[in-house]
């Protein structure tokens, strides 16, 4: 049996090829043109691309893993968020994935820097986010099912500002992990980084406030 392909922030490509999209596609198609063309930042393997291109909407899609590219149906281009320079702007960023969220200031910075460069005048960033109320909220064992992946939080911990977990999946008779550690913003937080980074808050994109639009300040 082959090995099993893993990113190098622990994402297993197979769990990923296994999720569907949990509704993010219908919120970026709401949120944005008919037939816009979307540059999707850490798009993984396509759980979320395909849908966007069965909605109408041209994607290139950014990965870091080729691993998780080779599974990518359409443009590609394998690179790190913070080494994007395409030398274009598109209609729609998506930073999503909660990237924003990351535990590294730089990083944060860099990443919103990259949307900035590449959204046309009068286009939006839309990101996803971890709204500054699920860190107190989130409780081990909180998780549900997505398509044929049970997921589920184990291990909390919380420093200040930080919250580490691990994520746990299981598919039948197989099961994988992941750790990660985010950072909670605050609303003063999340506007200061969006200005650092020439972008400014438009609006809410999802009715429980984990998706909004940026634009062009």
């Amino acid at each position: 049996m082959d090995r099993e392909a893993f990113t190098a922030d622990g994402c297993s490509v197979e769990v990923y090829r296994l999720l569907p999209p949990a509704g993010e596609p219908e919120i970026v198609h709401t949120a944005i043109p008919e037939g816009a063309e979307v540059l999707e930042l850490g798009s993984g393997s396509g759980r979320v691309t395909h849908a966007l291109l069965d909605l109408g909407h041209p994607v290139v899609a950014v990965d870091d893993s080729p691993e998780m590219l080779a599974h990518v149906r359409g443009a590609t281009v394998c690179s790190k968020i913070e080494d994007l320079r395409l030398g274009r702007v598109f209609d729609a960023v998506l930073l999503g994935s909660h990237l924003v969220n990351t535990a590294a200031d730089a990083d944060r910075e860099a990443f919103l820097v990259t949307a900035r460069e590449h959204v046309a005048p009068g286009g939006r960033v839309l990101v996803e986010w971890h709204p500054p109320e699920w860190f107190g909220s989130v409780r081990d064992g909180q998780g549900g099912r997505l398509g044929e992946v049970d997921v589920r939080l184990d291990d909390i911990v919380r420093e200040g500002d930080l919250l580490s977990a691990v994520v746990r999946y299981s598919a039948g008779d197989r099961w994988w992990t992941q750790a990660f550690t985010c950072r909670r913003l605050d609303l003063p937080a999340l506007n200061a980084a969006l200005s650092g980074a020439g972008l400014a808050f438009e609006r809410w994109c999802a009715a429980d406030r984990t998706w909004f639009s940026a634009v062009r300040a």
